[in-house]
């Protein structure tokens, strides 16, 4: 059996620095992180090589909020194909599914279970690596 040794990189954007304390305390054994607290920001890291595997994305940020950021990352052919999982306290069913018809593949609500969201996280990436090796299959 073959492991993978290299660590997935992933983009944290909260507002809240305390928010992305607790995420990264629970992610950062397994994963290269990235942090921020600008929706901007995060435009400019997921276009910066190496670009995050998987995006944890807070919805309510001053300037430009969560919807905005995916909105524009999922609108570029150079972020398109970044997992990006909403992490947020808006808990409405209409924004839950506003989000993920912007094109975000999962939707965590706030308060958050940690083990939970970091075996979503997980999966997400295992996701993405059959999607990009099955791509490679293809050319």
């Amino acid at each position: 059996m073959t492991t993978d040794t290299r660590k997935n990189r992933v983009l944290l954007v909260d507002d809240i620095p305390s928010n992305i304390k607790v995420l990264a305390m629970a992610l950062k054994e397994d994963h290269k992180l990235q942090v921020t607290t600008s929706g901007q920001d995060a435009l400019k890291i997921a276009r910066t090589s190496p670009q995050p595997d998987l995006i944890l994305l807070d919805i309510m940020m001053p300037g430009m909020d969560g919807f905005e950021v995916c909105r524009r990352l999922k609108a570029d052919p150079a972020t398109e194909k970044i997992p990006i999982i909403f992490v947020t306290a808006l808990d409405d069913e209409a924004d839950e599914e506003k989000g993920l018809n912007l094109g975000a593949i999962d939707y965590i609500t706030k308060p958050y279970s940690v083990p939970l969201t970091k075996r979503r996280v997980q999966t997400h990436l295992e996701l993405k690596s059959c999607r990009e090796r099955m791509a490679e299959m293809a050319h």
